[in-house]
């Protein structure tokens, strides 16, 4: 089981879910991440460019969670939850 930390990216997305009622779904992502960031299903997509190292899942049709997994301490960094990855 991996640690979750939050950017405060991330933790002001959290209002933007709640509103648009995505929490939810969220929140079951998150739980998938932190047993195995790397399962799936659902898929994930491991970024690309100056997003390097990152891994993506889809919320929904626009919004994405973005994170990052450091092996060796056990943790995911969530990064963002909102958007399709700008302001990376």
């Amino acid at each position: 089981m991996y640690k979750i930390e939050f950017h405060k990216r991330a933790i002001k997305d959290i209002a933007k879910l709640k509103e648009n009622k995505l929490e939810v779904k969220t929140k079951r992502l998150i739980e998938l991440v932190k047993n195995n960031p790397f399962q799936n299903p659902p898929p994930y997509e491991k970024l690309t460019g100056d997003l390097k190292g990152l891994y993506s899942r889809r919320i929904n049709i626009q919004h994405r969670l973005v994170y990052k997994v450091n092996e060796q301490e056990n943790k995911v960094q969530i990064l963002s939850m909102w958007t399709h990855y700008q302001n990376m």
